[in-house]
């Protein structure tokens, strides 16, 4: 099993690191391979609505620090994707990935099954937020998931931590840090 892990947050080592840590170092005892890319550390643009993938191309026509990313995550079996919550929202730095990742879906995707070169996949989303309510930001993975349901995801899970505004506020937390090895021990073992 391959697993390309994107850190989102500019936090290299914050919380949702620390979280998709304790998933990655879970799955590697499991066997999986995995491979990590904080995306706060690549030059890349968002973007550019040139529809380039949808005409003549098969992947995103830009070629930029994020290319060698889309690469990987089409090879991969599981998509392993933290964001933090930055005003009510993902990161930017994970919202221009996806945005990128509209080059997956194929021509006519509208009308198409499978609707992207994804399909069949899975997908771990860990969103953290300072804010301890949970009923703050709860649209944000739901929001998201259909997006990833539309690039052919078939078996997404949520890892969620609220509560967690200082860095390494995730390190106290066990229910979370234990939420992110059941997941992988479902995803890798059940799944």
């Amino acid at each position: 099993m391959k697993i390309v892990c994107l850190t989102g947050s500019p936090r290299a080592k914050g919380n949702g690191a620390a979280i998709a840590n304790r998933f990655i170092e879970t799955a590697e005892k499991l066997g999986a391979k995995t491979e990590t890319f904080v995306l706060n550390k690549l030059d890349f643009k968002g973007c550019q609505g040139c529809m380039a993938c949808k005409a003549t191309h098969d992947r995103c026509a830009l070629d930029d620090d994020l290319t060698g990313v889309l690469a990987a995550v089409e090879k991969a079996d599981i998509l392993l994707f933290s964001t933090a919550v930055y005003l009510a929202d993902v990161t930017s730095q994970t919202k221009a990935f996806i945005d990128r990742a509209f080059s997956f879906l194929v021509p006519d995707f509208q009308n198409q099954s499978p609707t992207s070169r994804l399909s069949g996949k899975k997908l771990v989303f860990i969103i953290t937020q300072g804010q301890p309510d949970e009923d703050f930001f709860a649209d944000i993975f739901p929001k998201y998931d259909f997006i990833f349901q539309m690039m052919g995801f078939e078996d997404n899970h949520l890892i969620r931590g609220c509560g967690l505004m200082g860095p390494d506020d995730v390190l106290k937390r066990d229910d979370v840090l234990g939420m992110a090895e059941e997941t992988a021990k479902r995803v890798l073992v059940d799944g």
